[in-house]
């Protein structure tokens, strides 16, 4: 096999993947928990907010409600690890709040670093 020929084609099957999403990166989605409805305490957010929730004009608006929803009913539940807000909590939590979400509804240990 000629590697002179395929080594471009790889470059542009692997370019495309990660350009379509399908290379494995996360999308920067919120955890809900929606296998627990009424959770009795949080768990740690491990992505960032993604464009889907800051994306303004382009943002996904059940899903950037999904969240709101979510941290107004169970906001100010404990963490079930015990230990504060990770960078990605914190994150989420700005975004809550620069979207109109109340800080009465987010952990107390939320402003604390």
């Amino acid at each position: 096999m000629d590697t002179r020929r395929t080594r471009p084609f790889l470059l542009l099957a692997v370019t495309a993947a990660l350009l379509t999403g399908c290379g494995g990166e996360p999308d920067g989605s919120f955890d809900a928990q929606p296998g627990t409805p009424s959770p009795t305490c949080l768990r740690h957010q491990e992505q960032q907010p993604g464009g889907q929730y800051t994306g303004g004009q382009h943002s996904d608006p059940r899903a950037v409600l999904e969240m709101m929803r979510f941290y107004t009913a169970n906001g100010t539940k404990a963490f079930c690890d015990g230990e504060p807000p990770t960078d990605a909590d914190r994150r989420w939590m700005e975004l809550y709040t620069t979207l109109g979400g109340d800080a009465s509804h987010l952990p107390p240990q939320a402003a604390k670093r």
